[in-house]
């Protein structure tokens, strides 16, 4: 049974806090938070790094911090963890992404993974001055790929296509190893794309019958291809010692959100034109009654926040027994946040690891060190709110 893969994910949307967060990414207005400084982003780099997280996903979008140059900054402040850097295609050049991948990845050890985003919404890619639709942005985005992936086999590539053009472009230096590309996307053109290009296919956290129907669906289209993809889920955890405790950190979060909020929150999210935020929407329909949708799967964080909606919501053991039916559908990765991130990653790290380690589900990936080198939980507590 091969090791299931953790990853963590890094607020670099103006802050992290003990709130949920509002509009994009971040914080709900009024709600004090820490701000994403290079100090406290390091600190949940380094909390993720000693926990066993493998990578930490860094959104792209008008709201936050630029993912490339952020962890690049943050590589340097930790010894082992990957970064998976979210990145739009077509804001550059192919040939450029492709340097630019093969320099972080060469100057870094090999800690790049590559979250490809198409772009979901057509006004925030106006701001970049991306003015093709959804479907053209997919199909721009299978060229670039394919130039990327060439120009990163050490081939010359000439492409005159619909969208994109390059001339005799050839690497000076090749990305060793290469990055791992991640993929998301829950429409037809979407899955067309991971299909031919993906090494892992990601989703957000839906109940497990929905997972199971996208997993196939992936599954045959790559089969077509001639490939096989790895999938992994995006959710939010909220894990204590008892179920109890857990579901009354759902409630003040939850209870913290103004109503006011929540009704702008979901009006902008409703002329979304993405369908994974579609989907999202409709696991709680605007509504905060009947929120936990599948056992431990709570859909409260979509009624503030884009994107990712789900959290997985109980006790460690209740949370580890969700991870492995995930697991068993075909989930070999998780990317998982928390509010706050700091402290999130500890309460996962040594509440759930532990548990899928005993199991035989997860090993620790530097595991002669992480015992004796983990920043114990109630220091890095103090530090954070200095």
């Amino acid at each position: 049974m091969s090791s299931l893969r953790f990853h963590w994910f890094l607020p670099t949307n103006g802050g992290d806090g003990r709130h949920m967060v509002g509009g994009g990414h971040g914080l709900a207005a009024g709600q004090a938070g820490r701000p994403a400084s290079l100090g406290y982003l390091g600190q949940v780099a380094r909390a993720a790094e000693l926990n066993g997280f493998e990578a930490a996903l860094t959104p792209t979008g008008a709201w936050c911090e630029d993912a490339w140059v952020s962890t690049a900054m943050l590589s340097q402040l930790s010894e082992r963890l990957r970064f998976l850097v979210a990145f739009r295609p077509g804001l550059v050049s192919p040939f450029l992404a492709a340097q630019m991948a093969a320099t972080y990845q060469n100057l870094t050890g090999g800690r790049l993974l590559l979250n490809v985003v198409t772009g979901g919404e057509s006004h925030e890619q106006r701001m970049f001055g991306d003015f093709l639709d959804k479907d053209e942005r997919y199909a721009r985005c299978d060229e670039f790929l394919d130039i990327v992936r060439r120009l990163w086999a050490g081939e010359t590539v000439d492409l005159d296509g619909e969208h994109l053009r390059i001339d005799a472009g050839r690497l000076g230096q090749i990305p060793d190893p290469l990055p791992e590309i991640y993929f998301g996307g829950s429409s037809p053109a979407a899955g067309r794309v991971a299909a031919r290009h993906a090494d892992v296919y990601l989703t957000w956290g839906e109940p497990p019958e929905a997972v199971a129907k996208k997993i196939a669906w992936i599954r045959e289209l790559a089969a077509e291809e001639g490939r096989e993809l790895r999938f992994g889920i995006r959710f939010h955890t909220i894990t204590r010692d008892t179920s109890e405790e857990a579901w009354a950190e759902a409630d003040r979060l939850l209870a913290g959100v103004d109503p006011a909020t929540l009704a702008t929150v979901q009006a902008g999210l409703g002329r979304s034109e993405s369908e994974g935020q579609r989907r999202m929407l409709e696991l709680h329909g605007g509504s905060t009654d009947g929120l936990e949708v599948y056992p431990n799967v709570w859909a409260g964080v979509g009624l503030v926040r884009g994107g990712a909606g789900t959290a997985l919501v109980g006790s460690h053991e209740e949370v580890a027994d969700r991870v492995e039916e995930y697991a068993d559908l075909g989930i070999s990765e998780f990317v998982l946040s928390a509010y706050p991130h700091l402290e999130g990653a500890y309460w996962f790290g040594e509440g759930v690891l532990p548990i899928l380690e005993r199991r035989g589900r997860w090993q620790h990936p530097a595991p002669a060190r992480h015992h004796t080198t983990a920043v114990p939980f109630a220091a890095a507590g103090r530090t954070a709110a200095s």
